[in-house]
Protein backbone atom coordinates (compact mmCIF):
# COMPACT_ATOMS: atom_id res chain seq x y z
CA UNK A 1 0.00 0.00 0.00
CA UNK A 2 1.13 3.07 -1.10
CA UNK A 3 2.19 6.10 1.73
CA UNK A 4 -0.57 8.30 -0.06
CA UNK A 5 -3.33 5.79 0.34
CA UNK A 6 -1.95 5.18 4.22
CA UNK A 7 -2.29 8.50 4.74
CA UNK A 8 -5.84 9.24 3.71
CA UNK A 9 -6.97 5.78 5.02
CA UNK A 10 -5.87 7.27 8.63
CA UNK A 11 -7.59 10.52 7.94
CA UNK A 12 -11.07 8.51 7.08
CA UNK A 13 -10.85 6.69 10.27
CA UNK A 14 -9.80 9.85 12.04
CA UNK A 15 -12.38 11.49 10.53
CA UNK A 16 -15.35 8.61 11.15
CA UNK A 17 -14.66 8.02 14.70
CA UNK A 18 -13.77 12.12 15.62
CA UNK A 19 -17.48 12.04 14.05
CA UNK A 20 -18.71 9.25 16.24
CA UNK A 21 -17.02 10.83 19.21
CA UNK A 22 -18.71 14.17 18.43
CA UNK A 23 -22.28 12.05 18.48
CA UNK A 24 -21.30 10.22 21.60
CA UNK A 25 -20.15 12.86 23.28
CA UNK A 26 -22.91 15.25 22.34
CA UNK A 27 -25.17 12.09 23.74
CA UNK A 28 -23.53 12.08 26.84
CA UNK A 29 -24.30 15.92 27.19
CA UNK A 30 -28.02 15.73 26.68
CA UNK A 31 -27.79 12.41 29.17
CA UNK A 32 -26.17 14.69 32.11
CA UNK A 33 -28.71 17.73 30.94
CA UNK A 34 -31.57 15.54 31.26
CA UNK A 35 -30.40 13.68 34.38
CA UNK A 36 -29.80 17.65 35.83
CA UNK A 37 -33.00 18.96 34.77
CA UNK A 38 -34.58 15.62 36.37
CA UNK A 39 -33.27 16.20 39.23
CA UNK A 40 -34.07 20.51 39.22
CA UNK A 41 -37.25 19.51 38.31
CA UNK A 42 -37.57 16.66 41.38
CA UNK A 43 -35.70 19.34 43.80
CA UNK A 44 -38.41 22.06 42.33
CA UNK A 45 -41.90 19.75 42.72
CA UNK A 46 -41.30 17.67 45.70
CA UNK A 47 -42.09 14.61 43.32
CA UNK A 48 -39.81 11.53 43.83
CA UNK A 49 -41.21 9.22 40.84
CA UNK A 50 -38.58 8.76 38.42
CA UNK A 51 -41.15 7.59 35.74
CA UNK A 52 -43.01 10.58 36.31
CA UNK A 53 -39.83 13.01 36.67
CA UNK A 54 -38.89 11.83 33.16
CA UNK A 55 -42.49 12.30 31.69
CA UNK A 56 -42.44 16.02 33.26
CA UNK A 57 -38.71 16.32 31.58
CA UNK A 58 -39.79 14.55 27.73
CA UNK A 59 -43.23 17.17 28.14
CA UNK A 60 -40.72 20.07 27.80
CA UNK A 61 -41.81 21.34 31.41
CA UNK A 62 -38.84 23.59 32.86
CA UNK A 63 -37.83 23.43 36.55
CA UNK A 64 -38.92 26.98 37.09
CA UNK A 65 -42.34 25.74 35.84
CA UNK A 66 -42.96 23.16 38.28
CA UNK A 67 -41.64 25.71 40.69
CA UNK A 68 -44.37 28.18 40.22
CA UNK A 69 -46.65 25.61 40.07
CA UNK A 70 -45.84 24.44 43.36
CA UNK A 71 -45.61 27.82 45.17
CA UNK A 72 -48.71 29.53 43.31
CA UNK A 73 -50.84 27.70 45.50
CA UNK A 74 -48.89 28.52 48.84
CA UNK A 75 -49.18 31.62 47.91
CA UNK A 76 -53.10 31.75 47.20
CA UNK A 77 -53.49 29.78 50.29
CA UNK A 78 -51.43 32.24 52.72
CA UNK A 79 -53.33 35.08 51.41
CA UNK A 80 -56.88 33.81 51.79
CA UNK A 81 -58.02 35.60 54.41
CA UNK A 82 -56.74 39.09 53.17
CA UNK A 83 -53.47 39.33 55.57
CA UNK A 84 -50.48 37.39 55.17
CA UNK A 85 -49.03 35.76 58.83
CA UNK A 86 -45.23 35.54 59.77
CA UNK A 87 -46.01 31.71 60.58
CA UNK A 88 -47.31 31.41 57.14
CA UNK A 89 -44.58 33.40 56.00
CA UNK A 90 -42.18 31.19 57.24
CA UNK A 91 -43.83 27.79 56.31
CA UNK A 92 -44.06 29.22 52.80
CA UNK A 93 -40.37 30.05 52.72
CA UNK A 94 -39.58 26.78 54.07
CA UNK A 95 -41.46 24.74 51.52
CA UNK A 96 -39.09 27.11 48.84
CA UNK A 97 -35.84 26.23 50.34
CA UNK A 98 -36.76 22.70 50.13
CA UNK A 99 -37.33 23.43 46.55
CA UNK A 100 -33.68 24.01 46.18
CA UNK A 101 -34.93 27.83 45.71
CA UNK A 102 -32.37 29.89 46.18
CA UNK A 103 -32.29 33.38 47.80
CA UNK A 104 -30.82 34.86 44.83
CA UNK A 105 -32.70 33.49 42.48
CA UNK A 106 -35.73 35.50 40.68
CA UNK A 107 -37.97 33.05 41.56
CA UNK A 108 -37.40 33.58 44.84
CA UNK A 109 -37.39 37.75 44.27
CA UNK A 110 -40.57 36.74 43.29
CA UNK A 111 -41.54 34.97 45.69
CA UNK A 112 -40.68 37.91 48.60
CA UNK A 113 -43.12 40.11 46.58
CA UNK A 114 -45.89 37.85 46.63
CA UNK A 115 -44.98 37.72 50.71
CA UNK A 116 -45.41 41.39 50.89
CA UNK A 117 -48.58 41.95 48.33
CA UNK A 118 -51.54 39.42 47.20
CA UNK A 119 -51.02 38.24 43.93
CA UNK A 120 -53.25 39.07 41.18
CA UNK A 121 -56.84 37.27 40.40
CA UNK A 122 -54.75 36.81 36.80
CA UNK A 123 -52.13 34.54 38.50
CA UNK A 124 -55.10 32.69 39.73
CA UNK A 125 -56.41 32.18 36.35
CA UNK A 126 -52.91 31.46 34.86
CA UNK A 127 -52.46 28.48 37.10
CA UNK A 128 -55.57 26.69 36.82
CA UNK A 129 -55.22 27.36 33.26
CA UNK A 130 -51.98 25.63 33.19
CA UNK A 131 -52.83 23.12 35.51
CA UNK A 132 -55.97 22.60 33.09
CA UNK A 133 -53.36 22.36 30.02
CA UNK A 134 -51.57 19.79 31.86
CA UNK A 135 -53.87 17.16 31.74
CA UNK A 136 -53.47 17.12 27.95
CA UNK A 137 -50.17 15.82 27.88
CA UNK A 138 -49.61 14.01 31.07
CA UNK A 139 -50.03 10.76 32.31
CA UNK A 140 -53.26 10.44 34.86
CA UNK A 141 -49.99 9.44 37.45
CA UNK A 142 -48.35 11.90 36.75
CA UNK A 143 -51.27 14.80 37.66
CA UNK A 144 -51.71 12.47 40.72
CA UNK A 145 -48.23 13.31 41.88
CA UNK A 146 -48.40 17.02 41.13
CA UNK A 147 -51.89 17.40 42.61
CA UNK A 148 -51.16 15.46 46.03
CA UNK A 149 -47.76 17.65 45.94
CA UNK A 150 -49.07 20.91 45.62
CA UNK A 151 -52.45 20.45 47.84
CA UNK A 152 -50.47 19.12 50.85
CA UNK A 153 -48.11 21.72 50.87
CA UNK A 154 -50.72 24.00 50.56
CA UNK A 155 -52.80 22.50 53.48
CA UNK A 156 -49.49 23.09 55.63
CA UNK A 157 -49.25 26.60 55.08
CA UNK A 158 -52.58 26.98 56.15
CA UNK A 159 -52.04 24.81 59.15
CA UNK A 160 -49.34 26.90 60.23
CA UNK A 161 -50.98 29.96 61.27
CA UNK A 162 -54.55 28.34 62.52
CA UNK A 163 -55.60 27.08 66.01
CA UNK A 164 -55.48 28.50 69.29
CA UNK A 165 -52.75 27.26 70.96
CA UNK A 166 -51.73 24.68 68.43
CA UNK A 167 -55.41 23.30 69.34
CA UNK A 168 -58.53 23.09 67.28
CA UNK A 169 -59.43 23.68 63.68
CA UNK A 170 -56.23 24.87 61.97
CA UNK A 171 -57.46 25.52 59.03
CA UNK A 172 -59.84 28.58 58.70
CA UNK A 173 -63.14 28.52 55.93
CA UNK A 174 -61.50 31.25 53.73
CA UNK A 175 -58.17 29.04 53.72
CA UNK A 176 -60.80 25.63 53.57
CA UNK A 177 -62.04 27.64 50.38
CA UNK A 178 -58.72 28.45 48.46
CA UNK A 179 -57.69 24.79 49.09
CA UNK A 180 -61.60 23.28 47.95
CA UNK A 181 -60.43 25.82 44.88
CA UNK A 182 -57.10 24.23 44.39
CA UNK A 183 -58.58 20.92 44.62
CA UNK A 184 -61.12 21.41 42.09
CA UNK A 185 -58.44 22.69 39.20
CA UNK A 186 -56.86 19.11 38.95
CA UNK A 187 -60.58 17.66 38.50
Amino acid sequence: MSDGLQRRGRALEESFFNRLDQQLLAALRADADNASKIERLSAASGIENSEVLAELASAGIQPETIAALALVPLIQVAWADGSMDDKEKQAILASAADDGMQADSPAYQLLEQWLAEAPTAELTESWQQYVGALYEDLSAEAMVQIKDQALARARRVAEAAGGFLGLGNKVNSQEQAVLDELASAFN
